[in-house]
C-alpha cells in the first residue's frame, strides 16, 4: 500500500477489527456482563457497528460523555474494558441477527426494566472490511453491501428515524486508483462526480445510494458520511512525514479526520434532524502541508482546476458543509500536535 494511507477507519466487525465476518457469535464476557452507563438527561439511545474498531474506539466514549446510550455491535470485544461499553457479537451480514440486534438490551442490566428493549433513537454504521486487501474483493464488497443493506433496512422497518453510514474519501477515485491519477477538481466537496475503480469504494457508494432509496421510503434521515483518513492521538507523530514529503499524502487528498472529531461529528448528527438523505465530508479543516492551500495544488495538480477560493490552509477534502450544516468544530488541528516550523534545538529548548 503507497506511503501514507491508512483506511483502517474503526469499522472492523470481526477479529482482528478489520471486517465482517460469518463466523457465529459467541458469549459475551463476564467481565463486561454487568456492565452500566449512566447518560446525562436527553441523551439518545445508540445503537453503533463497529464500535471496536480504529475509530469506533474514540467515537463511542465521545458519544457516551454527550449522555447517550451506547450498543457496540461488533465480532470483537471493546478495546476498553472500564469504558462501560457492552459489546454484542453479530454478523451484520445475517438479517435476522441485525434485526434481533436492533432490539437487545444494552447490557444485562437491562432485565431489570421489567420490559423489552424498544428499538433505538438512532443506528451508527461503522462495521464492514475497512479497506481492499484484508479478504478478496468480491467478498469486501460483497459483506459491507449487504451488512448495509441489512442495518438500514432493519432500522428503518422497526422505525429509526436517524441512521449514520461510514462512506470514505476512497469514493473520490484516487485512494485505491491504480497508478497515479489526478483527482477532477478541488476541492473535493459532495457533489463532485465520484467514480472509484476498486471494490471497496464502490461497496461504499452502493451503501450510499441504498440510505437515499430507504430515506426517501420511509422519511427517516441518514446521513452518509465519507470518512477522511483516520488519525487517533499517538498517530501525530507521522505528521513529520506527511507534512515533509507531501506527495505520500495525495491519496488522502491532503486530508485527515482525527478519530475524536468524528466523535462529534456522529454526536452533531444524531441530534441534527429533518435533513433526509445527506452526504457529508468528515474531516478536519486544514490541509497537511506546510504551504498554503491553493499555492500547493497548483505546484502538485498543475493540471486541476480550483473551481472556488479556498480558505488559506483549507483541507482539499472540505469539511465546509459539515461545518454549515451541521456546526463542526475542528477540535484537532495537526499543527496542535507537531509544530513543522519548530527547530530541534528550540524543541530541546537549547
Amino acid at each position: 500500500m503507497p506511503a501514507g494511507i491508512d483506511l483502517l477507519q474503526g469499522t472492523g466487525a470481526a477479529a482482528g477489527q478489520d471486517g465482517i465476518s460469518t463466523g457465529r457469535p459467541d458469549v459475551q464476557p463476564e467481565h463486561l456482563a454487568g456492565s452500566a452507563q449512566q447518560p446525562r438527561t436527553g441523551g439518545k439511545r445508540i445503537v453503533f457497528t463497529g464500535g471496536s474498531g480504529k475509530a469506533g474506539r474514540h467515537v463511542i466514549p465521545y458519544l457516551q460523555k454527550q449522555g447517550h446510550k451506547v450498543l457496540n455491535l461488533d465480532l470483537v470485544d471493546f478495546p476498553d474494558k472500564d469504558a462501560g461499553v457492552f459489546t454484542l457479537k453479530a454478523d451484520l451480514t445475517n438479517s435476522g441477527e441485525v434485526f434481533n440486534a436492533l432490539t437487545t438490551h444494552y447490557t444485562m442490566a437491562g432485565y431489570e426494566q421489567g420490559h423489552p428493549e424498544p428499538p433505538p433513537d438512532a443506528v451508527i454504521h461503522f462495521g464492514a472490511f475497512a479497506r481492499n486487501m484484508l479478504v478478496p474483493d468480491n467478498k469486501c464488497f460483497a459483506d459491507n453491501v449487504t451488512s448495509t443493506y441489512n442495518i438500514i433496512e432493519a432500522a428503518c422497518k422497526l422505525g429509526v428515524k436517524k441512521i449514520i453510514i461510514a462512506s470514505s474519501e476512497t469514493t473520490y477515485g484516487v485512494c485505491f486508483a491504480e497508478g497515479d491519477y489526478d483527482y477532477h477538481q478541488f476541492p473535493l466537496e459532495e457533489d463532485y462526480d465520484v467514480d472509484p475503480m476498486d471494490s471497496y469504494a464502490l461497496s461504499k457508494l452502493c451503501g450510499e445510494r441504498t440510505a437515499r432509496t430507504f430515506a426517501r421510503r420511509y422519511g427517516a434521515d441518514i446521513y452518509a458520511l465519507r470518512i477522511g483518513n483516520v488519525i487517533e492521538p499517538h498517530e501525530y507523530g507521522d505528521f513529520e512525514i506527511y507534512v515533509n514529503q507531501p506527495m505520500t499524502r495525495k491519496r488522502n487528498a491532503w486530508s485527515y479526520i482525527d478519530a475524536r472529531d468524528l466523535g462529534q461529528i456522529c454526536h452533531l448528527g444524531v441530534e441534527k434532524d429533518k435533513l433526509g438523505f445527506q452526504v457529508f465530508n468528515a474531516t478536519n479543516d486544514t490541509i497537511t502541508t506546510k504551504i498554503p492551500t491553493e499555492q500547493f495544488l497548483k505546484e502538485a495538480c498543475p493540471n486541476v482546476k480550483i473551481t472556488r477560493k479556498m480558505g488559506e490552509f483549507e483541507a482539499p477534502l472540505s469539511n465546509r458543509k459539515i461545518r454549515e450544516v451541521l456546526g463542526f468544530v475542528d477540535g484537532h488541528n495537526w499543527r496542535q500536535y507537531y509544530q513543522p516550523d519548530v527547530s530541534i534545538a528550540q524543541k530541546l529548548g537549547i
